[in-house]
């Protein structure tokens, strides 16, 4: 599924494609691409999914103190190495991401159906979040910046 997700968003949000919006011209296409039937149904459902996230502007309003952290419950401890909390840590101390944006990354990262999520994993899992998010541009290049020039970045 991860496969197809990544496909998806090189091949038409990262290029400014149209997205084709027909899902079966889309199953075909991805068919086409050598793609499973049963992956190609649940990157769709979990796109659609984050959509629905996005939209949901309760979880987008949701406040936090500035000194409050994180605790990962057991599955999430699980599926979520300590390298990758302590990167979605990061994200949110150099202000790339929001705890309201870290919370729709987490719940996206246990939609998905691996049972243990890689960092380059949750890269593009961040990647794909922060770009569907309206004014999400700004910290979708930050990251941008992070992952593929490291060293020119300055964080402030």
């Amino acid at each position: 599924m991860f496969d197809v997700l990544m496909y998806l968003f090189e091949t038409y949000v990262q290029s400014e494609l149209d997205f084709m919006v027909d899902q079966d011209a889309l199953t075909d296409e991805l068919t086409r691409a050598g793609f499973q039937k049963h992956e190609i149904f649940k990157a769709i459902t979990w796109l659609e999914e984050l959509a629905a996230l996005h939209d949901d502007q309760s979880l987008l309003r949701t406040a936090s103190a500035p000194d409050s952290f994180r605790i990962y419950a057991a599955e999430e401890i699980q599926k979520l190495s300590s390298e990758c909390r302590g990167f979605l840590l990061f994200l949110e101390q150099v202000r790339v991401l929001t705890a309201e944006t870290r919370e729709i990354v987490i719940e996206r990262l246990m939609e998905l159906d691996a049972p243990e999520i890689e960092l380059d994993d949750l890269k593009w899992v961040v990647m794909m979040v922060l770009f569907n998010l309206p004014g999400g541009e700004n910290a979708c290049h930050q990251l941008e910046e992070l992952m593929y020039e490291p060293e020119s970045v300055t964080i402030q």
